[in-house]
């Protein structure tokens, strides 16, 4: 069975480091304009996308567009 996409993280490092030892692709972001890059610069291949709740807050009204093929999740605080 092929894997149907990868797992990316964006947010603070403190907060996402860990998950790469998981597997998770890891880019820190802090800032506005840094989370929006960091989101824009997500590879076609990613579909699941875990947040820290500074970085789903900056992506606030990307996230309101339901034709994202991805999934994302906001981790707790």
């Amino acid at each position: 069975m092929e894997p149907a996409g990868r797992i990316a993280a964006i947010g603070e490092d403190a907060r996402i480091a860990g998950l790469a030892l998981a597997g998770v692709t890891t880019v820190t972001a802090e800032g506005l304009d840094a989370v929006r890059r960091a989101w824009a610069g997500l590879a076609a291949d990613v579909a699941l996308v875990l947040l820290t709740p500074a970085a789903a807050t900056a992506l606030d009204d990307v996230l309101g567009d339901r034709s994202s093929p991805r999934l994302t999740v906001v981790l707790p605080p």
